[in-house]
């Protein structure tokens, strides 16, 4: 009995540790895409001079993390009330929708890197397009904190 009680408690061990893993690489890929955006906004917003180095290098960023954002790997069946997240019930309840906006984000950020803005006007419509999708995807797909 007390064998199949510790195989019972491995087991699950097991399952929340699969589980804390989408949801640590999903905000660990949400941080980065976070503090790579702020590192242009300012820039965007004319608080900054544009430097096309800085922006494209940005703009790599969020389009490596971008093709990163799997949704089967990172928001699988179960992972919703694992662990600290604030991922919405509504990911899994309209998989399809979201994968459309991660879809778009994709799109988005990799058109942004072939662009590769060589001025403010040409970076603030790619910079507004990228950020656009953040935003609309929070809106729809994230619990607000609070």
């Amino acid at each position: 009995m007390r064998r199949l009680i510790l195989a019972i408690s491995a087991v699950a061990l097991a399952a929340t540790a699969a589980l804390a893993d989408p949801i640590s690489e999903r905000q660990a890929i949400m941080k980065s895409n976070g503090k790579t955006l702020k590192s242009i906004s300012a820039i965007a917003k004319g608080e900054q001079p544009f430097d096309a180095d800085k922006v494209l290098v940005a703009l790599k960023a969020l389009n490596d993390d971008a093709q990163k954002f799997d949704v089967q790997k990172l928001f699988p069946d179960g992972s919703q009330t694992g662990g600290d997240t604030t991922a919405s019930p509504k990911i899994w309840e309209d998989t399809a929708g979201f994968q459309k906006a991660v879809d778009k984000f994709k799109a988005d950020t990799a058109s942004a890197v072939s662009a590769s803005p060589a001025d403010l006007d040409q970076f603030k419509i790619e910079f507004g397009k990228v950020a656009k999708n953040c935003g609309s995807c929070h809106e729809a797909f994230r619990i607000k904190k609070g």
